[in-house]
């Protein structure tokens, strides 16, 4: 996937008003990511994206170990777009690493996966923010 289609299926997913806002959201994930993962698997990852995306994957030397709502917050902190809001920053989170899972050869991401788990936890966070949200719907 090129970048130009990658950052529109991102802003598409995402509902997000502008490309600037999916770049953000973009960059947020993928350098939080590189903080958790080893820094070869980072760039076997980045070498699959474009380089304007994967340069945010090899920006960070020095990897930590941190949770999933570690995950969260620093997305959230990134983002530059919003209010810093966790539900938010999972789903955006969520889009980010289910676009580029689809623009990179089958089985890239696990790599990645057993040394940051958030693909499995970005669902759940996802799947509860829209029940809520399809539960006011049908309240109106």
């Amino acid at each position: 996937m090129q970048y130009d289609e990658l950052i529109g299926e991102i802003q598409h997913r995402a509902r997000l008003d502008s490309r600037e806002a999916a770049l953000s959201i973009t960059r947020a994930t993928l350098t939080t990511l590189s903080e958790r993962i080893q820094p070869g698997e980072a760039e076997n990852l980045a070498a699959q994206l474009p380089e304007e995306l994967g340069r945010f994957l090899e920006e960070v030397d020095d990897v930590e170990r941190f949770g999933f709502d570690d995950f969260v917050d620093r997305v959230a902190e990134r983002e530059e777009i919003g209010d810093d809001d966790p539900a938010d920053a999972a789903f955006h989170a969520q889009v980010v690493v289910d676009v580029i899972e689809e623009a990179v050869t089958e089985g890239a991401l696990e790599d990645v996966e057993a040394q940051a788990p958030v693909r499995r936890r970005l669902r759940r966070p996802f799947r509860d923010r829209r029940a809520r949200r399809e539960s006011r719907v049908t309240r109106q």
